[in-house]
């Protein structure tokens, strides 16, 4: 099961900053990003990997699991 966690961003606090307590974090990106691929039940037991900012199905499988872990694949070639 594909519990999204993959795509889970950790949002800063606005009452301590980011230099406090933590002096070599990364500032977080100002606008939330969101994944570029989704993964969308197709059938019985069967999914699609499909490119958000377009629409356009990337990938197929007919295991959940492994529909995520194209998807995260996908994700990661940028």
């Amino acid at each position: 099961m594909c519990t999204l966690t993959h795509f889970i961003h950790p949002l800063a606090t606005p009452s301590i900053p980011h230099s406090q307590g933590f002096p070599n974090a990364e500032p977080q990106p100002q606008c939330p990003v969101f994944p570029r691929f989704q993964v969308i039940l197709a059938g019985n037991a069967f999914f699609h990997i499909k490119e958000t900012s377009t629409g356009h199905v990337r990938g197929f499988r007919a295991n959940h699991n492994e529909a995520c872990a194209l998807a995260r694949s996908l994700e990661s070639r940028i």
